[in-house]
């Protein structure tokens, strides 16, 4: 051991220490060596952190190919659910022309019925009396499928239910009337099927 004075005060250092720096110097054993250790502990450090970035990538592989996946099962989905309600809309069309079709086929066996008893009687009156019977069926079958008909005859004219075909002098008392119906029109529920077509009195 040894005295040393830095600035102005006298202390005592190792041999190993370079005066008044406070490193140690190379005395007593090789600067490599105290290279080696320093690149040492940096290349630990180094390796520390390779395995926390591998593992953060290989987890958002996994979140991206999860979510990837997903997409396709969804989309398949929804692929699948178009044709299907396609399908269903297609079929609810023609299973509803058939119920109608079909409501409609008793009526014409009746027309039949009648043109054939009309061949070989000639009692106007029993010809009558079938004839309406086979429009009041009609009727009736149309009124099952919620099909009415538009009452428009003596009321306001209705542009909303009616189609103005003419125009007649009717006298101030039937002036924007509907005075004669030349088509009926129809409802269907509380939209009209048809409209009708009537003759306004000016």
């Amino acid at each position: 051991m040894k005295k040393e004075k830095v600035y102005n005060e006298a202390v005592e250092g190792d041999e190993g220490f370079v005066q008044g720096d406070g490193y140690p110097s190379c005395e007593g054993q090789p600067c490599a060596n105290v290279a080696d250790e320093t690149a040492g502990q940096t290349d630990t450090m180094s390796a520390e952190e390779h395995p926390v970035e591998e593992d953060a990538v290989a987890k958002a592989a996994a979140e991206i190919a999860g979510w990837q996946d997903k997409y396709l099962r969804l989309q398949a989905e929804f692929d699948n659910y178009r044709k299907r309600t396609l399908k269903e809309k297609m079929e609810l069309v023609q299973t509803g022309g058939r119920d109608v079709l079909l409501a409609m086929l008793p009526v014409r066996d009746d027309v039949q019925r009648a043109v054939a008893a009309m061949e070989k009687s000639d009692d106007v009156e029993a010809l009558r009396a079938g004839v309406q019977l086979i429009a009041q069926k009609f009727t009736d079958a149309l009124r099952q499928k919620n099909v009415t008909e538009i009452e428009v005859l003596d009321k306001e004219f209705d542009a909303d239910l009616s189609e103005a075909v003419a125009r007649f002098a009717a006298g101030e008392d039937k002036k924007g009337r509907v005075i004669d119906v030349v088509q009926t029109g129809y409802m269907l529920g509380d939209k009209v099927l048809r409209f009708a077509k009537v003759v306004v009195g000016e």
